[in-house]
């Protein structure tokens, strides 16, 4: 049995990951911070699976215990995505507008929760376990409004390789998924028609298709991902 704990699992790319596992065959831990969708959510997936399903903030130190507990009763846990982020607003702020609540709350969910979930799981993990923290093009490059989120994806890229370092017995994954046709991303483009990005569905076997590969722990660009074992960590 493979077992997967995803974060924000009720929208978008964490959404569409958790159906292409559990057409494989994979038990799932999901979670999102609004029950509603994360309920309809469950529901489909436990046609295809064993699924379990917590409501709540990853920035809640009580909700990510009991997240983690859920996901290691009875097996040990074969795969971390670490998905659910925060934006820091719509539209987004410019820096010298980045009020320090709105910082604070993307470190603590962008960069602190994936740490201590992953310092909670890591007793739990399989070996050979792998870690996929979700990063974006916003943590390598710099652009105009997206510096708050940015930095902390940023942060995350540096957390995911020293996790690398330190914890050689896991894989280790920071994976840029790209700009996407989800209602996070339309949240950063507000008014703008963002319907010629890819849809999380077609984004997700790619994001399967690296958890399987083999390849070392690193930063992937998951657009790559189609040349097979041409991909290179970035």
């Amino acid at each position: 049995m493979t077992s997967a704990l995803i974060t924000g699992a009720s929208a978008g790319l964490g959404r569409a990951l958790a159906f292409a596992l559990a057409r494989d065959g994979w038990t799932l831990t999901i979670d999102a911070r609004h029950p509603g969708p994360l309920e309809r959510t469950a529901a489909e997936l436990a046609a295809l699976t064993e699924v379990r399903a917590l409501p709540g903030d990853v920035a809640d130190p009580a909700h990510r215990a009991a997240l983690v507990a859920a996901a290691t009763e009875g097996w040990p846990l074969d795969l971390l995505v670490n998905n659910a982020s925060d934006l820091g607003g719509s539209p987004l702020p410019a820096l010298r507008d980045l009020e320090p609540a709105a910082y604070e709350r993307l470190w603590r969910v962008n960069v602190l929760a994936p740490q201590q979930l992953v310092r909670a799981a890591l007793p739990h993990l399989r070996p050979g376990a792998v870690v996929v923290n979700l990063s974006s093009d916003a943590g390598a490059a710099h652009y105009e409004t997206w510096g708050g989120y940015g930095s902390t994806k940023a942060a995350l890229d540096h957390q995911t390789l020293t996790w690398a370092a330190e914890e050689p017995s896991f894989t280790w994954y920071a994976a840029d998924p790209g700009d996407m046709h989800t209602a996070m991303h339309q949240a950063a483009f507000p008014g703008e028609d963002i319907s010629d990005r890819p849809e999380p569905e077609t984004v997700a076997p790619l994001l399967v298709a690296l958890v399987g590969s083999g390849r070392p722990s690193g930063r992937y660009v998951v657009a790559d991902l189609p040349a097979g074992n041409q991909v290179s960590a970035a």
